[in-house]
């Protein structure tokens, strides 16, 4: 087929060609709406549309985090088998995450999407008939659901970047990250809210399936794929694939890549530990405060977690918001600007995570504006996170550099972070007292401050190595040969 050729939204799966709407002219270099192949509507239209599965990804993710005191009550278990109800969809999404980046670099994306969603779709729907003698069921159908969300998380950002560049991009995916905080907040408040509607918990697992299958709609009748690369001027066919092989291998020798990788990896340890934690942690300091009663009937009292997914939706967007802000402002001073605010965010974030955490029992509301200046730094990584990683990294290696980032991050972030919590929680408990339940989760707790710390260090050597990784990524120019690996950032 040659480059001026349309191609049909029909295209086979194991197929790498784009989608492109109509000829490029081949006498002159093509403006944005025909050098990715797809329209200035259509784009916008999948950006929106990305935006919405994204959104159910987190409302699935954190709607089991908005039930967990009804699940620890129904299935008798403990914090630490609590934790790991997130640590096993985290694990398998991290595994499969490197698979679906290969895919996402070489076939039709949609198509893998589309498949993945389904998927996902129908296993959480599944999880939500799991008799109460079967806890192993629940954590085998969560493992599943991670399976699904790799398929999304690891490309669909790589579409975006295909469609839009420079400024626009960091629009673009601001508007796709902020369905992070929001679907995070949302998996609370519906989670909560349709289980005490229900008065059964199971209920709450049943809402995001049926959206899941409209957003595979959407995405097969109306995303088209864009030609890798184009918009940046550098068409696939003048940057070929290398094996998988030699990109882990640039990819590993890419400072800024690895760096903010290891940043980013503490903004998973911190959410993850929050995300699942932090609900029943106020719930307990209201228990143990006396201000409620504790989950001695079926249903356990769920304002906590209301208020928690609302605090998480108004940070989240805010954060995302006055990051990309604050970024932009800075870029007119320094080209270092995205891994500096990066750092601002996780430093400025830790005092007063514990602060928060040391406040629950005195004072609920203190506790909750604490928590509403801690997630608001922490939420200023994520669209600018992503930014990096899509200006150091060539186009045919970005959804390899996804499926990587993913998994360290959440190998050494939340694939153990809640289950850590919850087993240190665990070693710390005197007895079972009210005392106890609370003071053994608030002393775990803290451990998060402290990574938060840590990442904004990462963060900071970042600003170090960001321009000369910029530079090479915008000058990459293919020799068909590959270096052997000989140092980490060489």
């Amino acid at each position: 087929m040659s480059r001026g050729e349309p191609t049909s939204d029909s295209a086979p799966f194991f197929s790498s060609d784009s989608e492109a709407e109509g000829p490029e002219d081949q006498g002159q270099r093509p403006d944005e709406e025909s050098a990715s192949g797809v329209s200035r509507v259509r784009a916008l239209l999948t950006v929106f549309i990305l935006f919405y599965i994204n959104l159910l990804n987190y409302m699935d993710r954190f709607t089991v985090a908005g039930v967990l005191p009804d699940i620890e009550h129904y299935f008798g278990i403990n914090d630490g088998n609590s934790g790991l109800l997130q640590t096993v969809f985290i694990c398998s999404y991290m595994f499969l995450a490197p698979v679906f980046g290969y895919l996402g670099d070489r076939y039709n994306r949609k198509y893998i999407m589309s498949g993945g969603i389904t998927f996902w779709s129908l296993v959480t729907l599944a999880s939500s008939y799991t008799p109460k003698e079967h806890f192993w069921a629940l954590l085998l159908t969560r493992g599943l659901v991670g399976v699904g969300e790799a398929s999304y998380s690891t490309i669909a950002p790589t579409i975006i970047a295909d469609l839009y560049v420079k400024g626009k991009r960091t629009n673009m995916l601001s508007i796709f990250y902020f369905a992070i905080p929001v679907g995070s907040g949302l998996g609370y408040i519906v989670g909560s809210q349709v289980s005490s509607a229900a008065k059964d918990w199971h209920w709450a697992l049943r809402v995001t399936p049926g959206l899941g299958l409209i957003a595979v709609l959407l995405l097969l009748f109306v995303v088209k794929e864009p030609n890798r690369g184009a918009i940046e001027s550098r068409p696939e066919n003048h940057l070929h694939h290398t094996s998988w092989i030699a990109d882990l291998r640039a990819l590993t020798r890419n400072c800024s890549f690895m760096l903010s990788t290891f940043g980013f990896t503490a903004v998973a340890f911190v959410t993850g530990s929050l995300a699942l934690w932090a609900p029943t942690f106020l719930l307990r300091a209201a228990v143990f405060n006396g201000e409620k009663s504790p989950c001695n009937e079926a249903h356990c009292e769920s304002s906590d977690s209301l208020i928690f997914g609302a605090i998480t939706c108004v940070t989240g967007v805010l954060g995302v918001a006055s990051g990309v802000q604050v970024s932009r402002q800075l870029r007119k001073k320094t080209p270092r600007a995205d891994p500096l605010v990066c750092a601002a965010g996780l430093l400025l974030s830790a005092p007063f995570l514990y602060l928060a955490i040391m406040f629950a029992q005195a004072s609920t509301i203190a506790t909750y504006v604490f928590i509403f200046f801690g997630e608001t730094f922490l939420s200023m990584n994520w669209a600018i996170v992503a930014d990096i990683l899509l200006y150091v990294v060539v186009p045919t290696r970005r959804s390899t550099a996804e499926a990587l980032q993913i998994v360290l991050s959440h190998l050494l972030g939340d694939a153990g972070s809640p289950y850590l919590i919850g087993a240190v929680s665990d070693s710390l408990r005197r007895n079972d007292s009210f005392l106890w339940q609370f003071r053994s989760l608030q002393l775990s707790l803290l451990l998060c401050a402290f990574v938060a710390v840590v990442g904004g260090a990462f963060f900071l050597t970042t600003a170090l190595f960001i321009e000369r990784d910029r530079d090479r990524a915008e000058n990459y120019v293919p020799t068909g040969e590959t270096r052997p690996l000989r140092s980490l950032c060489s």
